[in-house]
């Protein structure tokens, strides 16, 4: 089980190692851009490389960086959607320079276009910035279906999956949007990956964002808690910390939280694995 936060990118990737091994973390998120707009750091080829010794000296497990929440690849707008595409081709490029991590990102909106339309676009995005073969592995978050988002459904995620036809593309689990989506993690997370395994394939997912909710079941919103404050309960994530087809991925807590909350968060959750 690798533990980590989301953290912010502004001082570089080096910084963001250093201050993931601070607080007791072993992975960790950061976006590749602004989270509400399109603008992007400058690279540093200097610190990616000090960066990727930093996370093999301390035995990291995968990143999972997150795409703009902006980034919609399915808007009905077409100039929209094109800079939208352009952007996840620049973002895959952009984490070559850390090579063997996730880029986790929202599948996107349709808009009223209606879900079909919108899993193409979206396929067709994918397929044009998985060309070039960066070392990346490209994630679709599960959605809580709220509005006309798409991904609410591990359904709509094989789709999506299968319309690409990519050995790089998987899945990232996060418990407050499926649970707040209509998957009851609290009292069967067996069933549910039962189901997973069922439509998607349990070999797809590669990592987890672990929230709580503020919501309860089946609300189809997206308002996090922090772990043990919401509608999930510390019970739930004690098993999915233990949960033996869970062991070995990467989970990123979102709470809304700061370092200090972070860090207690982590150690929390680290008393809750058994060995």
């Amino acid at each position: 089980m690798y533990l980590g936060c989301h953290l912010s990118a502004s001082d570089g990737y080096f910084a963001m190692v250093e201050t993931a091994k601070s607080i007791g973390a072993d992975t960790f998120a950061f976006f590749t851009r602004n989270p509400r707009g399109s603008k992007a750091k400058k690279e540093d080829p200097a610190d990616s490389a000090k960066a990727v010794e930093a996370l093999r000296e301390y035995q990291f497990g995968p990143l999972v960086a997150h795409g703009a929440y902006t980034m919609n690849l399915c808007t009905k707008e077409p100039d929209a959607r094109e800079f939208a595409a352009q952007i996840l081709c620049d973002d895959l490029r952009r984490m070559s320079a850390l090579p063997g991590n996730f880029y986790n990102f929202h599948p996107g909106s349709h808009v009223g276009q209606g879900t079909e339309t919108g899993i193409s676009q979206i396929c067709d995005a994918l397929k044009l910035a998985l060309t070039p073969g960066y070392p990346v592995t490209v994630l679709l978050e599960t959605m809580a279906g709220k509005g006309s988002e798409v991904g609410g459904t591990f359904q709509e995620l094989k789709d999506i999956i299968d319309g690409v036809g990519s050995d790089d593309v998987g899945v990232c689990l996060d418990s407050c949007h499926i649970y707040d989506g209509g998957y009851d993690i609290v009292n069967d997370l067996d069933g549910v990956l039962a189901e997973f395994d069922r439509v998607i394939g349990l070999d797809k997912l590669k990592a987890l964002h672990l929230n709580d909710s503020k919501n309860p079941y089946g609300s189809h919103k997206d308002r996090h808690a922090c772990i043990g404050e919401g509608s999930l309960g510390v019970d739930t994530f004690r098993s999915i910390v233990n949960h033996p087809l869970l062991k070995g991925k990467p989970m990123i807590l979102e709470t809304p939280n700061e370092l200090p909350g972070y860090a207690a968060e982590i150690k929390l959750l680290r008393q809750m694995a058994q060995p």
